[in-house]
């Protein structure tokens, strides 16, 4: 049997990788659009004449009593530690879909984002700790190793066709590798001092999780009260309280409670029995039956795509956003122009992303092609690839994120931020107009059926 130009095998297998894919670019080129008029709204309100109020609302003190545990900081600090756990939950379960179904699911699959990922992490932070070796800002060595997936997604978007769809998929997997290693970076060296008794508490709320889905409870609002709990024993521990969202990311079910195979005998038997209700007027069994076809929908889906899909427009379009407006705001004037060009950390940010972002990643892409390593993708030449490496000099949001982890001088991080948003523009721009002047060879007949069809889904 096929459907379309497939048999149905492939299109099932289109389904499952090519249309997850799609849907996620999609999303993240456009919130791209969101997150750079946030960025350029922070940016204008800092060099207004209204600038006081824009420090003032960040700065305003919140407090929290929850017994055991009090939250007491600015806004800006609870957007960072708070809101962004969103996020980090976000991406821990688009990298946990990745390493079962998606590019990093194989070995074989996964060498070449990883390569590339792991090149382009180890080259920026080394330019970085060049240019501060031995000073008190050496500790932001981990700045220019992120990748930032909506900018760098939003650039390829304008693209359109000019850049195939595999270069799309090799961005996305290497981003959120990228991911990974800036969740462990930040896990391992930006955690000063730690609670043990904190530390137990998390573990408490970690096995209450643990314990809830062996047992097969279904309560959406028991496991929000679990996460809240262990966000707050993370955020009194000293390890940053994001790191709470990837530990409950990683928890998060990945298979359905109903096969394939269920619901595909299931449904024609509801549709039936809908149609029967229908027809005879019996509006209480139309509603019985619609309500036992919605719980077998959201049986044969797992938890880990149903919240995928739910929060990701709230991270795209709400909590990334606001991030950038508490973040981007660095006042520009000629002193601080004059002291960023001559500080070690601006230069060591700015290099390493524009510079250590490309020639890390095609570097570790060439030598793990060249031995066999990983092979490149149908459609994508070693030019895609350092492409893909200037447009992952795009960093952004992480780097912005750890830099407030890095500092506690206002100054530096100042500086720093300003290597980040220059070098930013400079990668999008290079790699934009590098990619539209060395586009590959056009998509098969296949990939393009496959994209239009995800496309209009």
């Amino acid at each position: 049997m096929t459907r379309g130009p497939f048999p149905a095998g492939r299109v099932f297998v289109a389904e499952r990788l090519v249309r997850p894919a799609q849907a996620f670019v999609h999303a993240e080129a456009s919130g791209g659009i969101v997150l750079l008029a946030a960025a350029l709204l922070a940016l204008a309100w800092a060099n207004s004449p209204w600038d006081g109020a824009y420090h003032d609302l960040w700065h305003a003190r919140l407090r929290f009593d929850f017994n055991l545990v009090t939250v007491d900081d600015t806004l800006g600090h609870l957007v960072n530690d708070g809101l962004m756990t969103v996020f980090f939950f976000v991406a821990g379960l688009e990298i946990k879909r990745e390493l079962l179904h998606g590019e990093l699911a194989s070995p074989r699959r996964a060498a070449l984002p990883v390569a590339a990922a792991l090149g382009g992490m180890v080259v920026p932070a080394g330019i970085y700790a060049v240019f501060n070796a031995g000073s008190e800002s050496a500790h932001g060595w981990g700045i220019p190793m992120a990748t930032d997936i909506a900018f760098s997604l939003g650039v390829l978007a304008l693209l359109g066709r000019r850049a195939p769809f595999n270069v799309k998929v090799f961005l996305l997997a290497l981003a959120i590798v990228d991911d990974l290693g800036a969740i462990a970076v930040i896990a391992v060296f930006y955690t000063e001092s730690v609670s043990l008794a904190a530390l137990g508490w998390a573990a408490a709320a970690t096995g209450g999780v643990l314990v809830a889905r062996r047992a097969g409870v279904a309560n959406l609002a028991l496991y929000v009260a679990l996460g809240a709990a262990l966000w707050l024993a993370v955020y009194s521990s000293g390890v940053h309280a994001t790191l709470a969202g990837v530990v409950l990311a990683v928890l998060t079910p990945a298979t359905a409670v109903f096969q394939r195979e269920r619901f595909e005998g299931s449904a024609g038997e509801l549709l039936a029995r809908f149609q029967a209700a229908r027809s005879s007027g019996d509006a209480e069994a139309q509603q019985a039956t619609l309500g036992e076809f919605e719980r077998l929908v959201r049986g044969s889906e797992s938890p880990l795509t149903r919240l995928e899909r739910g929060l990701h427009p709230w991270v795209s379009y709400l909590v990334v956003p606001v991030f950038a407006l508490a973040n981007a705001g660095v006042p520009i004037s000629r002193d601080a122009l004059s002291d960023a060009a001559t500080s070690g950390v601006t230069a060591g940010v700015a290099l390493g992303l524009v510079l250590g972002k490309p020639v890390g990643i095609l570097l570790f892409s060439w030598v793990a092609v060249r031995f066999g390593i990983a092979t490149l993708p149908a459609n994508v030449r070693m030019l895609h690839v350092a492409g893909v490496g200037l447009l992952a000099g795009i960093g952004f949001t992480v780097s912005l994120f750890v830099t407030g982890l890095a500092f506690t001088s206002e100054v530096v991080e100042q500086q720093a931020k300003m290597g980040i948003l220059g070098a930013s523009a400079v990668a999008g721009v290079l790699g934009y107009f590098y990619l539209w002047f060395a586009p590959g060879d056009p998509a098969p007949a296949e990939d393009a059926a496959v994209a239009g069809r995800s496309a209009t889904a």
